[in-house]
């Protein structure tokens, strides 16, 4: 029976695929993250999350095997996950009182007995937040909780004081959590519809 494999240790993805009861197994990828060089965002999105699927397909067999990766992109440039409170300041302030994007790329692989990879799909979803506008007092204020250093862009729209600041969405909600729900089903039941036959939601 073919494995399902989630290529993450993301606790928002885990969870937004629990939601779905469809037995997936969690296995991290080691995969190095590059840094974005010529791409467009999109495309580096969805390079990541392939890089992070054929990571873990090289070590997995007859397993249905989910890549993901999400960016948070402002005037052309790609927010990282901030590594300081200085570097968290700065993003926040960035976002502030403006429009960003959420992009999500998504690879779908699977492989056969012998590590294969026989057949492979990658998409990407974006969806536009807007922020209100922060003053320093509540963007130091959230830095210190923590939060912002495990999240692209520096902020959690599903879990904590990060929603507050959210003005308005534009798209799939989930693809700002970390995985795009709807776009998943939608290419699941043309790439594995078995995944749905056999474990009804």
């Amino acid at each position: 029976m073919i494995s399902h494999i989630l290529a993450s240790s993301s606790p928002r993805r885990i969870a937004l695929l629990g939601m779905l009861n469809l037995g997936f197994t969690s296995i991290p990828s080691t995969a190095d993250e590059p840094l974005p060089k010529d791409e467009k965002p999109e495309e580096y999105a969805m390079n990541l999350s392939f890089m992070k699927a054929s990571e873990v397909a090289n070590r997995t067999s007859d397993a249905l095997i989910i890549g993901a990766d999400t960016i948070v992109v402002i005037d052309g440039k790609i927010l990282g996950k901030p590594a300081s409170h200085e570097e968290a300041f700065e993003m926040l302030s960035t976002l502030s009182g403006r429009t960003h994007e959420v992009i999500t790329g998504v690879t779908f692989l699977k492989t056969d007995f012998s590590h294969t990879i026989t057949e492979k799909k990658t998409f990407f979803v974006r969806t536009r937040v807007t922020f209100s506008r922060l003053d320093s007092t509540e963007i130091n204020r959230y830095i210190e909780t923590g939060s912002p250093f495990d999240k692209a862009g520096g902020y959690g729209i599903q879990d904590d004081t990060g929603a507050l600041f959210v003005e308005r969405i534009d798209g799939d909600y989930y693809n700002v959590v970390g995985f795009p729900l709807n776009r998943f089903y939608q290419e699941m039941k043309h790439f594995y519809p078995e995944l749905f036959t056999k474990q009804p939601l």
